[in-house]
């Protein structure tokens, strides 16, 4: 499966397909000011960022998810996140340049996160991609590592599971992919936790970086 061109492209979104780290890292810092504590390090809350809002809480504030005060904390956050979700976030050079071609050549690709809509929709729009299927957290009873969101951006594109890769900087994507039945790509320039070797993750393919990747699925669509 792996080795053939795809004839649709899927996505993550944070860590994958965009830079959303800064902003992210931004939010946290503002939670962590608001209880009287110096800023953390950027490399560390960038290491958390595709772990979601709770384990940003976590990491900034200690408390445990089910912790008395967790949930005012997140909600403090993504309010935080939410006046500002593109501010500095960008796409992962050169996917930027990739898209551009893929529409060109009328090309589908969508996204499927597990970033709840509020965030994921405005985020998309800010940075004026136009991703013909965008799957969120909270459009399905279930997501990632759930492989149904994928299976259900595949059909809102008329594609087959095997017509797609599904690429992701976390194991959850590639465990979602295998199990949608698509090619499990995983990256390994996005957001991922010291100690987690992402070549060990159950992929298909694995690229260092984003150039690599583009590289790849250019010379896979000259040689299909």
């Amino acid at each position: 499966m792996a080795g053939r061109p795809p004839r649709v492209l899927l996505f993550d979104l944070d860590g994958t397909l965009v830079d959303t780290a800064p902003d992210l890292a931004r939010a946290t810092n503002a939670l962590r000011h608001h209880h009287g504590l110096p800023a953390l390090p950027y490399p560390v809350i960038r290491a958390q960022v595709s772990n979601g809002g709770s384990a940003l809480v976590t990491l900034a504030l200690g408390l445990a998810q089910e912790a008395e005060g967790h949930g005012e904390a997140r909600a403090f956050l993504l309010e935080a996140y939410g006046r500002a979700v593109a501010e500095e976030s960008r796409v992962f050079p050169p996917l930027d340049r990739l898209l551009a071609e893929w529409e060109a050549g009328q090309r589908p690709w969508g996204i499927v996160t597990n970033k709840p809509r509020a965030y994921a929709a405005p985020l998309v729009e800010a940075l004026g991609l136009a991703p013909g299927a965008l799957l969120c957290a909270d459009d399905l009873p279930v997501k990632k590592p759930d492989p149904e969101p994928l299976r259900e951006a595949a059909r809102r594109l008329s594609a087959t599971p095997s017509e797609c890769w599904y690429v992701g900087d976390h194991r959850r994507d590639m465990q979602a992919a295998r199990a949608a039945g698509m090619a499990a790509v995983a990256v390994g320039y996005g957001y991922i936790e010291a100690g987690d070797d992402y070549r060990e993750w159950p992929a298909d393919l694995w690229f260092d970086t984003a150039e690599a990747l583009v590289a790849a699925l250019q010379g896979a669509r000259r040689d299909g």
